[in-house]
C-alpha cells in the first residue's frame, strides 16, 4: 500500500485557501461585514459573486501578509549599484526597521524605492543629468 494512511485526521498536504495573518491583526472594514451579511441573507450571489468578493477581500489584505514569500508575484531583475548607494540603502533599511519595529525585507525596500522613484520622475531626471544624461559634445 502506498500513500497516506486513511483516518479521521486532516490531510496535512491539502491546500488551505484562507490567507494566514501573522504578526498582528488585520482591520476589517465594516462595509465588508455588511456586504457579506447582505449576500448571505439574500441567499443569492452564486459562485461568481463569491469569487469576486473573495478576490476583493484578498486585495485588502496587505501584500506582506498574503504572500508566501518576498518573491511572490515579482519578476527577478538584476540590480547593480555603486558602493555609496549600497551604504545608503543599508542605512535606509535600518531606519525603516527602527520605524516599524519589525524586519523589513530588502526586496520590499528596493521595490518601494523604485515605486516612489516612478512617482518622482523629476528628481530621477535630475539624478540622471548629474550622471551626464542630456549632455552633448557638439560645438
Amino acid at each position: 500500500m502506498t500513500g497516506m494512511k486513511e483516518g479521521a485526521g486532516e490531510d496535512p498536504f491539502a491546500e488551505d485557501d484562507t490567507p494566514e495573518v501573522t504578526g498582528g491583526s488585520t482591520e476589517t472594514d465594516s462595509s465588508d461585514v455588511t456586504d457579506t451579511q447582505e449576500t448571505a441573507e439574500s441567499g443569492g450571489g452564486g459562485e461568481t459573486d463569491q469569487s469576486a468578493q473573495s478576490a476583493n477581500v484578498q486585495f485588502r489584505i496587505p501584500y506582506k501578509f498574503r504572500r508566501d514569500g518576498v518573491q511572490d508575484g515579482r519578476d527577478r531583475v538584476p540590480l547593480f549599484i555603486h558602493e555609496e548607494t549600497k551604504r545608503a540603502e543599508r542605512d535606509a533599511l535600518h531606519a525603516l526597521e527602527d520605524h516599524f519595529d519589525d524586519d523589513v525585507s530588502l526586496t520590499d525596500l528596493r521595490e518601494a524605492l523604485v515605486m516612489v522613484g516612478l512617482d518622482h520622475l523629476d528628481e530621477v531626471e535630475g539624478q540622471l543629468e548629474e550622471w551626464g544624461y542630456g549632455m552633448t559634445f557638439e560645438e
